[in-house]
């Protein structure tokens, strides 16, 4: 039986367990997708585990929904710095590590901001762009992105030629303003069309500041919600990048394995 917290950021939605002694078997995938399965188990797009490292506040550690570990994931970012608030762990800033490597973060009122990788390279083809926030992202502007094929048309980008078994995440932007886009993600390792996707909105605000002009920072509109993305920017390079938004626990339970997993 396991204890566990449950937390969503802009409907992106992840089992927050806290890990400091140890204790979860997260080696067991099929352990972690079906606790992530929302029909057999709690139900989430992914599952993250808070644990103790040197040098840091702690340690985040993020697990797709088919049970293996994946890539950087903010809004999951977002949620592990909000539950590790309530773990007492630190007080309004603080220092931790993910796969992708150090991040600062920090609370302020309602909003989490949580700092991004620099981006200093992003490809750019004829119909879509490149880039890697923390996770690869596919970027394609779009028209009409409401009544978008985002599930179809995401799918067959993710494992197409030019990205292979590795595959990618696919985003589809529109710009709504001078200081606002839209976007709708399929996220790889959940296999379908998400509420939100942080390192999507933060790939998709580069591309909006590189091929749109738009400043710094950028609103995202996603189908959970409202992000923000802020950032410096030179040649087309991106540090001191920010993704900013809530994130809010929604309940908390036990796990029981019932399963013999």
């Amino acid at each position: 039986m396991f204890s566990f917290h449950k937390y969503q950021g802009t409907g992106n939605d992840f089992i927050m367990i806290d890990d400091r002694n140890l204790q979860f078997p997260a080696h067991n995938h099929q352990l972690i997708q079906t606790m992530c399965d929302r029909r057999f188990g709690v139900g989430a797009d992914g599952l993250i585990l808070i644990q103790n490292t040197k040098g840091f506040d702690f340690r985040m550690i993020y697990f797709n929904a088919n049970g293996f570990e994946g890539s950087m994931c903010g809004n999951g970012g977002r949620c592990a710095v909000a539950y590790a608030k309530t773990l007492q762990i630190f007080e309004n800033k603080t220092y931790f590590l993910a796969c992708d490597g150090e991040h600062n973060a920090f609370i302020e009122g309602q909003n989490i901001h949580l700092q991004m990788k620099n981006v200093v390279e992003i490809e750019t083809n004829p119909n879509f762009y490149f880039l890697d926030t923390g996770s690869p992202h596919y970027v394609e502007w779009v028209e009409n992105l409401e009544k978008y094929e985002v599930f179809e048309k995401g799918k067959n980008i993710r494992y197409n030629d030019r990205f292979n078994e590795k595959g990618t995440n696919v985003n589809f932007v529109e710009k709504i303003n001078e200081k606002t886009i839209a976007i709708r993600t399929y996220e790889r390792g959940v296999e379908d069309e998400t509420y939100a996707c942080g390192t999507g909105a933060t790939a998709c605000a580069m591309v909006a500041s590189m091929t749109k002009k738009m400043p710094s920072p950028i609103d995202v509109k996603v189908l959970g919600g409202d992000l923000s993305v802020s950032f410096e920017v030179q040649n087309n390079q991106f540090s001191n990048v920010f993704l900013i938004g809530k994130a809010q626990k929604t309940f908390e339970g036990f796990f029981e394995n019932n399963m013999n997993l």
